[in-house]
């Protein structure tokens, strides 16, 4: 197999998988049974995510990333969709959000308590309604604030403004078949999505137009996932005509054949790639396999380079994977997966070895924080913007996050008809913000104190390592 004839230099040949001690997993937790191909777990620096069984509804847990241990069967579940969950997905500009989609048609957006739930929550932000069959397809916006896509089995992807509750847009005629995923590229600009048909559309969602599309990506029959990678090209899984699961490299401006196409084996679970734009690693998790394999993309041949694979003995129902600001960057962590058992939820740390104590800036470059980079209305105007890069340096200190709050536009009898394209250009204004001077002046100086505590544990820091050093000097 070329993958894995030629040594490559490459920082990451050594990247290791170790899953955590029994106590630092989450215990009896009763994972969804239901048959659907999303990851059922998402996770953030403050929180996990998992969806469970639920009789009579559909409901997930939330819990705080310290909460580890057995998880009581009375502990409270975001229980208000009335069919079961099929995917969630957190706000990548707010840790206390998350979208849910379930079987009973509609998309909800859950406000979580900062410490975690005490109580069960039934009553979410917003209720979007606008499927007409189950939604099994959830996706925040990666730059624009409140900008939500859903994709349901009606084969419609609708892209909402959480903060009006609005559809403002409805790709609702370009799958004629069952959409298997879809991706948001690095600036959000489009979105590429799998399908049952074996196509990959890349596709300008204001412009409601399809830009390429590759017809049988994989010949196979069984499931496939495409995603945009950092640099605009698409990566994919599929499987052969001979059902071996395979892996593919396209460049969207010639779909014509693939910058590289490779066989894995013949296990029949759908391949969930995750990806990390800061290092260009793809890690596959094969649902009901148990292994996660990875590979290193670059622009040399053979463009797709296998790294290592993590194997352990329980097959995976579902995986988590951690925004890289959540990672441990002094222990050189570069990803962390939670992986979801029948009864428990299992946490695994892949991690680059080095000797050395101080901050491997190669390791980590500045990663997208918590900020977005536009409004809502900018985006569904035109605008375009990467994500707000962060410094990893002194670790990632989680900041208050603002509520979300929704204003309702009065729509009462006149249900806008979200894919008629002008409707565009008339996306709502913001409302006018109710703030007065003083509130602003008080902003200010909370901003300043904040700004002064930062520095001042970041030059702690500092001092602290120097003393750190000089320690381990008189030691040796």
């Amino acid at each position: 197999d070329t993958m894995r004839r030629v040594v490559r230099q490459s920082k990451f040949r050594h990247v290791f998988g170790q899953a955590v001690k029994n106590d630092q997993c989450y215990d009896d937790i009763r994972v969804s049974r239901v048959t659907w191909d999303s990851s059922f777990c998402a996770v953030n620096p403050r929180f996990v995510a998992i969806i469970v069984d639920a009789s009579g509804g559909g409901a997930f847990l939330v819990l705080p990333l310290h909460k580890t241990g057995r998880i009581d069967k009375s502990y409270p579940t975001v229980c208000g969709h009335t069919g079961p969950v099929l995917d969630i997905d957190w706000c990548p500009h707010n840790d206390q959000v998350i979208a849910s989609g379930s079987e009973d048609c509609t998309v909800m957006v859950w406000q979580i308590p900062e410490n975690g739930l005490t109580l069960s929550l039934t009553e979410p932000v917003v209720v979007l309604e606008g499927h007409s069959k189950r939604v099994g397809i959830v996706a925040w916006h990666p730059t624009a604030r409140n900008v939500l896509l859903s994709a349901g089995c009606d084969n419609a992807i609708i892209i909402w403004n959480v903060g009006t509750g609005e559809a403002l847009i409805n790709l609702d005629d370009m799958h004629v078949d069952m959409i298997y995923n879809v991706s948001w590229n690095r600036n959000g600009s489009l979105i590429c999505t799998a399908s049952k048909d074996k196509k990959v559309r890349v596709i300008d969602p204001r412009k409601q137009e399809i830009v390429a599309e590759k017809e049988k990506t994989h010949e196979g029959a069984r499931p496939m996932r495409a995603i945009f990678l950092a640099d605009g090209n698409i990566f994919t899984t599929g499987f052969s005509r001979m059902s071996e699961r395979q892996l593919a490299l396209w460049n969207p401006k010639n779909m014509e054949e693939p910058i590289a196409l490779h066989e894995m084996d013949t296990s029949n679970g759908v391949l969930l790639p995750f990806y990390d734009p800061d290092t260009n690693i793809i890690y596959l998790c094969g649902k009901g396999d148990s292994s996660i394999r990875y590979f290193e993309i670059t622009d040399e041949s053979p463009y797709v380079h296998y790294l290592n694979t993590f194997s352990s003995k329980e097959p995976q129902r579902g995986m988590g994977f951690m925004p890289k600001r959540g990672l441990d960057v002094n222990k050189c962590e570069i990803a962390r997966f939670f992986k979801l058992h029948e009864r428990k939820c299992e946490p695994i740390i892949m991690t680059v070895p080095r000797k050395s104590d101080l901050f491997q800036d190669d390791l980590y470059p500045d990663t997208a924080g918590p900020e977005a980079a536009l409004e809502a209305e900018e985006w569904f105007e035109g605008k375009n913007a990467d994500p707000l890069l962060i410094s990893l340096k002194h670790g990632y200190i989680p900041g208050k996050n603002r509520d979300l709050k929704v204003v309702k536009k009065n729509i009462l009898d006149n249900k806008p008809a979200a894919n008629k394209k002008s409707d565009l250009i008339n996306a709502p204004k913001k409302a006018a913000d109710a703030s007065n001077p003083q509130n602003e002046a008080k902003l200010d100086e909370i901003l300043k104190e904040l700004k002064s505590i930062k520095d001042t544990i970041s030059s702690q820091d500092e001092r602290i390592s120097k003393l750190e050093q000089q320690m381990a000097k008189i030691g040796d």
